[in-house]
């Protein structure tokens, strides 16, 4: 997609990026956000040269930061690719071992399906590296929110294209445990 090959994987019937998404129209200073028009952020990166903000070793590492206006917007996938809905996490998350009532519950869930998504280093603490034996290589990118870039090294974050009123629903990893995290998120904050 624009000029990179992305990594995939087989995940049960399904087929996954293996590796955050880079795609980067422009880029926002971490001080603008919102609920309705699309942002593009790179941990760290403070300007708005998509050039240098590429260049960084974040945006190398983890891809791209976006607002769900972002995330939903036609250009993010290849073509043929979509932003997956919270069904579509859910089976991804039972094909790895959870339980279909467990899916389908908010907050943190099934251990130790987060093992198996999290990549096997990057994660601030050596226990907090997973086993990937999902081939996800989910990594710890950390978020933007309204008061700046929080948790790289720590926590991934990732959208589904699903909503729930005026939120939509998400992904977490945290170093601390092995549990997905299936929550509603403002819609302003970079995954």
């Amino acid at each position: 997609h624009e000029g990179y090959s992305y990594s995939t994987v087989q995940i049960g019937e399904q087929c996954w990026f293996s590796e955050n998404c880079r795609y980067l129209p422009e880029v926002s200073p971490i001080s603008v956000g919102s609920e309705t028009d699309p942002y593009y952020y790179v941990y760290g990166y403070e300007g708005t040269d998509v050039a240098a903000a590429m260049s960084t070793s974040n945006y190398e590492t983890y891809g791209v930061l976006y607002n769900w206006p972002a995330v939903m917007t036609e250009d993010i996938c290849p073509s043929g690719w979509h932003i997956p809905s919270d069904g579509e996490w859910q089976t991804m998350e039972i094909s790895l071992g959870m339980s279909e009532s467990e899916a389908a519950q908010t907050g943190p869930r099934g251990p130790p399906v987060g093992q198996y998504m999290k990549s096997t280093s990057g994660w601030t603490t050596s226990n907090g590296n997973g086993s990937n034996l999902s081939g996800f290589t989910g990594l710890p990118g950390g978020r933007r929110d309204s008061g700046g870039f929080y948790v790289d090294g720590n926590e991934g974050y990732w959208w589904s294209a699903s909503e729930s009123g005026s939120y939509s629903w998400a992904r977490y990893l945290i170093h601390s445990n092995y549990n997905v995290y299936r929550n509603v998120d403002d819609r302003y904050e970079g995954h």
